[in-house]
């Protein structure tokens, strides 16, 4: 069993099997933000998609916070554990079992350059966790992909960005979603700025009977089993 809060923009809270796990974890100056960094309950591991401000957020204060391991690709984790965090390097295609659960790096199309410092051009990634018996694909800020139907029948719950702009919109996330065939979606990057902005309601319809679509106001949780 696992259970999902959103934490607003692209920021989730995993928890299973006694085990919790963040997603890009943008607080400090997310508008949608339902509590502060500082109130985010002790974490085993921060995942991060990349480095862009609104998802490496508070992972490296976290990091130190709790000694929770930062999973990323090898760039952005050398930059983080340069800056005093804990971390463990993976890259695209690569999987490794944790003490708190299974992550897989996967295709993502995006920038990844970490603002306002001397930091590396980060690679950017989608991530599969597996925590509680549950296959999540958080797909990250991009584009829709070809790749994505290499996660067909691989996925459980599928967060995925609709906002345009920056990432895919709700019609190409739609098309991600039957690329890729999960029971569940939950959208993910959107609203958070006027740039972003989308009807998650519409974004359903789009979707219709491909899968679940379970809309989530920050602060708000799913259970999946």
């Amino acid at each position: 069993m696992l259970t999902l809060t959103f934490l607003g923009h692209a920021a989730f809270l995993a928890e299973g099997d006694g085990k919790r796990v963040i997603f890009d974890p943008f607080l400090t100056g997310n508008p949608k933000a339902p509590y502060p960094a500082e109130r985010v309950p002790k974490l085993d591991a921060i995942l991060l998609s990349h480095g862009h401000s609104d998802h490496l957020g508070d992972a490296i204060a976290l990091s130190k916070r709790d000694g929770a391991t930062v999973v990323s690709a090898y760039e952005l984790v050398g930059f983080c554990t340069s800056q005093g965090a804990t971390g463990h390097p993976l890259h695209i295609g690569g999987a490794h079992r944790f003490p708190f659960g299974t992550v897989k790096l996967v295709a993502a199309i995006h920038g990844g350059a970490i603002e306002g410092s001397k930091g590396p051009n980060t690679t950017p990634c989608g991530i599969v966790l597996t925590l509680g018996g549950v296959r999540v694909y958080h797909a990250g800020d991009t584009a829709l992909t070809m790749d994505m139907q290499l996660l067909k029948g691989a996925v459980d719950v599928m967060l995925v960005p609709i906002g345009d702009n920056y990432t895919m919109g709700m019609e190409d996330a739609a098309r991600a979603v039957a690329f890729v065939e999960p029971r569940v979606v939950i959208p993910m990057h959107y609203n958070t700025f006027d740039l972003v902005a989308a009807d998650p309601q519409q974004f359903r319809r789009l979707v219709g009977d491909r899968a679940d679509v379970v809309i989530l106001e920050p602060g708000k949780t799913h259970t999946l089993s």
